[in-house]
């Protein structure tokens, strides 16, 4: 933990902003590379006995991919490892495009990613998926938090047009009329903004994307995309590299998963999103807004369709839901059992307990109901 901790030191003080490491289960797109530890911010919740069960688990599993749901997988993995003596867990953190990649070619038991396959990613999945293909299965929601850090304000509502009018780079000082008029009563300083996004490809990107794209009409004239599609700006390295560059850059804001709002001590944004009160970014709020979500797959697969427009008081629209990519069948013999083992432990009770304790949204139990019988049919 405190090597992290270093690392992410002087990542910031260098501006590189790239975290490296193992033990993490996948996400599309989201963060640092990390350590074979769990993270400091992440509250360690041992499940209790019987909630893990190994049932012919064993050596070792490769899985890769985004670390939207890092803090939360580092508990996972610590406490299914000590559980199940002899198995090993190892996840690369990287981005949900790089752990597609490796799912399709065959080089990891499974892929996380904070967005579904697309069409021509299930096609691709045939070749590794004996008989089969890559299916999506929920197991982690959560907020995506607007980060900022300004000198003497503590509070920020914004809402999506004003947000999407920042990062193109149209908005840029701190006490623009825009923002002012969103927060009466604040004092804003002339502060220039400085925007940070996501360097590489990521699905926390593609969700903000989403959500602009939903809400802020003209403002966000961009498609949804992995890629960051606007001007200006600067891009750090994951989700702890924005969350890095906002902590240690007045006047600046970006987007990352609330958990590392959490560990930095960043300020969020409150939502404005047309309810009676500003919405703030918290676990309980992403899961109001995702459990109106409905599962738009077929057959086996579990994706979701998400409401980024919903106007429901409480709810905090700005979501992703992680997956993780398994084939539904040709899965391969050595590491079947674990992927079962593993993902039945991660979609249990206790392990969805775990994402409420470190800033993320458990998947609907009626939606989960689902995960946990698809897991259950792997083959």
């Amino acid at each position: 933990m405190k090597l992290q901790r270093k690392s992410m030191l002087r990542a910031s003080a260098l501006g590189a902003l790239v975290v490296s490491g193992a033990l993490v289960l996948t996400a599309c797109g989201s963060d640092d590379n990390t350590t074979n530890d769990s993270s400091a911010s992440s509250k360690a919740s041992a499940p209790a006995p019987g909630d893990v069960k190994c049932e012919g688990a064993k050596g070792k599993l490769l899985a890769s991919g985004s670390s939207a749901q890092k803090n939360a997988v580092d508990v996972w993995v610590k406490n299914y490892m000590a559980a199940c003596s002899g198995v090993e867990v190892n996840y690369k953190s990287s981005s949900s495009g790089e752990g597609i990649v490796a799912f399709n070619q065959g080089t990891v038991g499974f892929a996380g990613s904070d967005s579904a396959l697309k069409p021509e990613q299930v096609e691709e999945s045939k070749k590794i998926c004996t008989g089969g293909q890559g299916i999506n299965l929920p197991m982690v929601g959560g907020p995506i938090a607007i980060g900022f850090n300004v000198a003497g304000v503590d509070k920020l509502n914004l809402d999506a047009a004003t947000i999407a009018n920042i990062f193109n780079d149209k908005i840029k000082k701190w006490d623009d009329e825009a923002i002012k008029k969103l927060n009466p009563g604040v004092t804003l300083p002339g502060t220039a903004i400085q925007h940070f996004h996501r360097s590489e490809d990521s699905g926390t990107t593609e969700n903000l994307g989403k959500y602009l794209k939903a809400t802020a009409g003209d403002a966000w004239p961009h498609d949804p995309a992995k890629k960051w599609p606007a001007p200006g700006g600067l891009g750090a390295s994951g989700s702890s590299g924005v969350a890095s560059q906002v902590k240690a850059v007045d006047g600046a804001i970006g987007y990352f998963e609330l958990s590392y709002a959490a560990s930095q001590n960043i300020k969020t944004v409150d939502l404005n999103t047309g309810a009676g009160t500003p919405v703030k970014a918290t676990g309980e709020n992403a899961s109001k807004a995702i459990a109106a979500a409905k599962i738009a797959g077929t057959g086996s697969d579990l994706a979701l369709k998400l409401d980024y427009t919903t106007k429901a008081e409480g709810a905090y629209p700005i979501v992703l839901v992680t997956y993780e990519v398994v084939c539904d069948k040709g899965n391969k013999a050595e590491t079947l059992p674990t992927v079962k083992s593993f993902l039945n432990y991660t979609a249990s009770d206790a392990g969805q307990k775990i994402l409420g304790e470190n800033g993320y949204a458990p998947i609907p139990a009626e939606i989960n109901a689902k995960v946990r019988e698809t897991i259950g049919k792997l083959g």
